[in-house]
């Protein structure tokens, strides 16, 4: 069951004898999505700064945190599992975060260094995404990269946000697509679909 508001997160849990630590976000999203149900804890990565950063180390006792994972299908029609976050952006050549669309759906907190949906939660059922139009100038860009860091950056009226359960979005032409870090390719559709609870991160 995802969370409800004002409710406790998890529960505290022995640390299983067979647990295993992931390397950042993307492999986390594999570990979670195997469907073998092997308990797995994270060492690095945006989900793991969103959950609190806390290292598993020797501890006797963890929290086994229910997460929410994304399907993430693209023009390929394959299926991919994301835990973190999707971004859609030009590539570097057309000027990146610079230039055209960029869009951003955020099932963790982090971004790296930005603070990108401060108000999301990994296991709300939820995605929170934020759609820069191709028309925002460098400048505003500029200003909003500057405010990232601390979750300041919308409202914007050139970001359009919306917290979704399912969405499509299509563009004009391919754009880079990062799934959790690591770059999947280009495509016209980005199509994400929450799958609530669908694992468990021990931290």
């Amino acid at each position: 069951m995802t969370i409800e508001k004002g409710q406790p997160w998890g529960a505290e849990v022995p640390r299983p004898d067979d647990l295993r630590t992931a390397d950042g976000d993307a492999e986390l999203a594999a570990a979670l999505s195997a469907g073998d149900a092997a308990p797995v804890a994270v060492a690095t990565g945006d989900m793991h700064r969103t959950v609190g950063a806390r290292s598993v180390g020797d501890r006797k006792t963890l929290m086994a945190l229910p997460l929410d994972l994304v399907v993430v299908t693209l023009d390929d029609g394959a299926a991919r599992p994301a835990v973190a976050h999707v971004v859609a952006r030009e590539p570097w050549w057309r000027g990146g975060w610079w230039r055209g669309p960029v869009l951003a759906v955020m099932n963790a907190e982090f971004l790296g260094e930005w603070d990108v949906a401060p108000r999301g939660h990994p296991n709300d059922g939820r995605v929170e995404t934020q759609l820069a139009a191709p028309s925002m100038s460098i400048r505003d860009r500029w200003q909003a990269r500057r405010r990232l860091g601390q979750g300041t950056h919308v409202p914007h009226p050139d970001i359009a946000t919306r917290s979704v359960r399912s969405a499509t979005w299509t563009f004009d032409h391919g754009l880079v697509v990062v799934i959790d870090g690591q770059v999947a390719g280009r495509s016209r559709s980005v199509a994400v679909e929450v799958r609530p609870d669908a694992g468990t991160l021990h931290a």
